[in-house]
Parts: C-alpha cells; structure tokens; sequence
C-alpha cells in the first residue's frame, strides 16, 4: 500500500481507502462488515470514510464495532454532517448547532473521543460560510477533531471558507471530498487546481462510477442486470448520470483494454484515479471481499503512458490532460 500526504498537512493516508454507503451495517451483517474491514486492514488501508446518514447512522454504528479490536492510532476516520438526521428544524444542516451536535452524536456512534477527519457532507445554502467555519474549528480545538473540510462544495466556496478561516485565526481545511472517475473528470477544471493551490487534498469516491466502469452494464442492455444498483434503484446516479449506451459501449473497451493488461477494468479505473496529483486517497466501496482485494491491486498496478493516451482519448477530459 502506497501512502500520501493528505495536502500539506503531516497527515498521511493510504492511497486507497475503504467507503461504507450501503455495504456495511447495511447489505453486510455484522461478520461480513467484519470481514470486509480486517481485509482492507491487513492490506495497509488507514482510510475509512462514512456518514452520519449512511443508513440512518447504522455506518457508524457497525464501523465503531469493526474496528474496536484494533488500534486506534491505526486508522484515519473520516465521518460528515449536514444530511436530516431527526424530524426536529435543527437536525439538519450546517448550522453550528447541528456542527456540534452532530459530532458528538457520530462520536458516541462510532465509540471515539474523536474523528480524524470531519467534513461539511454538502451545501447549506441558509448557512453563512462564518457560522460554518467556526464551530468546525471549535471542535478541533476541544480535540474532537483533528482536521477539518467539505464534500461536494465549489472551488469558490472552499476558498472563500479558508480565507474566513485565517481571517478568523481558525485552522483551514485539510481535505475535500469529491465524485471523480474517468466518466466524470469535472473536478480537474476547477476543484483539482484549487485543492493544489490552498494545500488541500483530495479524497476521491466513486472510482467505478457506480459498477459502469467495471462492466457490470454490458453495451446493447437496455434493461439493467437483477442485483445491480441500477436495476434496484431506477431513479439512483446510475440511472441519472451513467446508464446510458455510449458509456457501456466505453465500458465494455476499458474492459478489453484491462484485460490486454492481464488486469481488470475494475482495478484500472481506480488505479487511473489515484494518478492525479490533486488526488490523496481513492475510496473504494466494495460490497464484499473479492470485490475489495481486486481493486485493491490498483495501488501497485502502473500504467503504461500509451495506455493513459488511450484512456484519454477514450474519455476525453481537458485538453492535454493525459499524464496530468
């Protein structure tokens, strides 16, 4: 397992981490949460990444239970706030109300004094980027948290944020969060050279776009396979964003193209994503553990420059953005 610096902080994470949407404490029992844990152990993985609204805090919960029996210095945890977690007005949203309260519900969830990392999950649009930045530099000063950022917010607004930060002698971010695939490079645009500008790194999910990336959606399908997300979900990012047939006509060259590599196109599309130098860890969300151990193998596997042209001709991205 490779290692980086999570942007200009001491922090180093392993560059593939562990994601808990929808696997465990939700399609995996206890021992399968287990399992799937222990094996990203074993294979050098410090990074897990969850939610407090993964499956109505169920994530946390059943994280906390799969980690219990290993060391704490071990592992990164990186949990967010801002999803409806209660029928009250407040619970929800960045206000530092439900900043503070949130954390210490995640705390008492997971079983920690404290998360490495806590993240704003998304956008509040009612919320003043001031109010934000306080309470999340309040926590890190209690010790609740050692470091602090956003998920899925603009490059704008995360500047905005570190300037209020230092004006306020506040700690700036050290991480964000974004989707980011060969079928969805938008972050190279704007976030990426933000990110490397402000120090910041990146925790990237979603290398698979959804299982289009590893084939699971063969091209002339026009009806998604049983057991598939976009088969049990017709209204999901699947359906919205990726199901269509020029991507599983793309889909199914990444597979050729993997297999004349003697590798997967599972693991060549989260290898490809770890390559950008914006990117700290690649967050893998496997639904059991062959799945994990295969994708596991993009932190050693390297890429050919020709390969990397052809992927970029494949998926094309910003002008001259092979090799980044």
């Amino acid at each position: 397992m490779q290692y980086r610096q999570l942007g200009r902080s001491g922090l180093r994470v392993s560059c593939l981490g562990l994601g808990t949407h929808m696997n465990i404490g939700h399609s995996l029992d206890e021992r399968a949460s287990k399992e799937l844990v222990r094996t990203a152990y074993e294979a050098g993985v410090n990074l897990v990444d969850t939610a407090d609204t993964y499956t109505e805090g169920a994530a946390e919960r059943m994280l906390g239970v799969c980690i219990a029996d290993t060391a704490r210095s071990d592992w990164v945890i990186l949990t967010k706030v801002w999803g409806e977690m209660g029928p009250g007005p407040n619970d929800q949203g960045l206000s530092a109300k439900h900043i503070r309260e949130g954390c210490d519900a995640s705390l008492q969830r997971l079983g920690l004094e404290y998360v490495d990392i806590y993240m704003c999950h998304n956008v509040d649009p009612i919320t003043p980027i001031e109010e934000v930045v306080r309470p999340m530099g309040d926590l890190i000063r209690a010790g609740k948290a050692l470091y602090w950022g956003v998920s899925n917010w603009s490059a704008d607004m995360v500047v905005q944020a570190n300037a209020i930060a230092r004006a306020m002698a506040m700690p700036v971010m050290t991480a964000c969060e974004d989707r980011y695939n060969l079928l969805y490079r938008s972050p190279e645009a704007t976030l990426f050279p933000a990110y490397l500008e402000q120090g910041i790194g990146t925790v990237t999910f979603s290398p698979l776009a959804h299982g289009m990336l590893a084939g699971v959606y063969k091209p002339g399908e026009t009806v998604p396979p049983p057991g598939t997300r976009a088969a049990l979900d017709p209204t999901n990012k699947v359906t919205r964003m990726y199901y269509r047939e020029e991507h599983r006509q793309k889909a199914g060259e990444l597979v050729a193209m993997a297999e004349h590599m003697g590798t997967t196109a599972a693991t060549l599309a989260t290898a490809w994503c770890c390559i950008h130098p914006a990117v700290s860890s690649v967050l893998i969300g496997a639904w059991n553990v062959d799945e994990l151990r295969n994708n596991l193998k993009a932190a050693d596997l390297e890429i050919p420059p020709e390969i990397l042209q052809k992927l970029d001709e494949l998926f094309p991205g910003l002008p001259q953005s092979a090799g980044f």
